[in-house]
């Protein structure tokens, strides 16, 4: 190799290191600049890490220990201590074993408790349950008018054979006639419809 050519390695050499250090030194202020930003950041996704992981926990640890007494109630239907405790864990579930109690014991006290239920479901079932069990047409024509009513269809028909044992026929057909086709209960509506005349 000739001089020259020594030269000019040496001074390729020395520009990447210069702009290698040039680099370093961007680095380190922009470092400098930012470093309460970066700790900040890293420091609140630890904390945010941390509180879900917690919250996780938590939430599993409520849930385990509401199904270990629902467990006990099922063994023990009349336990007020943990009734009140699955009521503390977990209200919509406190509903739900009310519900299937006040069902099971017939007691219209309970369901009608439970009509304003904050667990939607619990408050239609309660709904529907009451008005069926008094065989009132006006309550069950109210349920099924009720947007999002699960029972709806079977509110109909149980209206229409209260008002078939009752001779009004033609009111019945119309009750009938407001369930879809498209219902689970559309052939028992026609099975009705057709031969529930007496």
């Amino acid at each position: 190799m000739s001089l020259k050519e020594n030269i000019d390695m040496v001074k390729e050499e020395l520009n990447s290191e210069e702009k290698f250090f040039e680099k370093a030194v961007m680095t380190e202020r922009f470092v400098k600049k930012y470093k309460n930003a970066m700790i900040a950041s890293v420091v609140a996704v630890v904390v945010l890490v941390g509180a879900n992981i917690t919250y996780t926990l938590n939430k599993q640890n409520t849930i385990e220990a509401a199904n270990a007494t629902l467990l006990a109630l099922e063994s023990d239907a009349s336990n007020a201590a943990a009734l009140s405790r699955l009521q503390s864990l977990s209200p919509s579930l406190y509903d739900v074993w009310t519900y299937s109690q006040a069902v099971a014991d017939k007691n219209i006290n309970a369901l009608t408790k439970l009509k304003d239920s904050k667990t939607t479901l619990i408050g239609d079932l309660s709904t529907y349950e009451l008005a069926s069990r008094s065989k009132d047409v006006t309550a069950l024509e109210a349920y099924a008018l009720k947007q999002n009513s699960i029972y709806k269809d079977l509110a109909f028909i149980q209206m229409a054979v209260i008002l078939m044992n009752d001779a009004k026929v033609d009111e019945a057909h119309k009750k009938l006639a407001q369930i879809s086709v498209q219902s689970p209960l559309a052939q028992v509506a026609n099975a009705l419809a057709h031969y529930g005349v007496k």
